[in-house]
């Protein structure tokens, strides 16, 4: 199955660099260390790059996109985007962005929550697939095990 890997979209970036999805302005800072991993290119930022934090709402704006109502299960969290325009994502699965273990989570076409699988790195992009075979998963959302925060997206190619 061909995934379609997602990144926060450039037009979305660009809105949450003045105002996130909390109403909030971004918190910008240095990456001194290098390591964030950033929505915006699906890479983690290098020492010295400007970088934003953000309050992002990624199944609210899929929700408005294919007129899903997920009621409940909408939720927003901090990602790291580049604190300017970037280049965008290479293709294929971004495996930079997932050093540690991952939750894909699935949800309907309705954007509720039909359960998930915990992976390892190595096993993500078949677990996403495996997901997404079955037609009831409408898309998935790739999330961080510490923190809980979205990664990026995937749906069907």
């Amino acid at each position: 199955m061909n995934l379609q890997i997602n990144p926060i979209d450039p037009a979305t970036c660009a809105r949450l660099r003045e105002l996130d999805d909390a109403g909030r302005p971004p918190v910008e800072s240095v990456d001194t260390t290098g390591g964030a991993p950033l929505r915006c290119c699906l890479t983690r930022a290098c020492p010295g790059d400007r970088i934003a934090l953000v309050s992002y709402a990624p199944l609210a704006r899929w929700a408005a996109e294919t007129g899903a109502d997920p009621g409940p299960y909408d939720e927003r969290g901090p990602v790291f985007i580049h604190a300017t325009p970037c280049v965008g994502p290479a293709e294929g699965w971004p495996g930079t962005m997932h050093t540690g273990p991952r939750v894909l989570r699935a949800y309907d076409s309705g954007g509720r929550i039909l359960g998930g699988r915990l992976v390892q790195p190595a096993e993500a992009a078949a677990g996403a697939a495996e997901l997404l075979a079955d037609p009831e998963v409408a898309v998935l959302h790739v999330r961080a095990v510490e923190y809980g925060c979205f990664m990026h997206e995937v749906r069907r190619g």
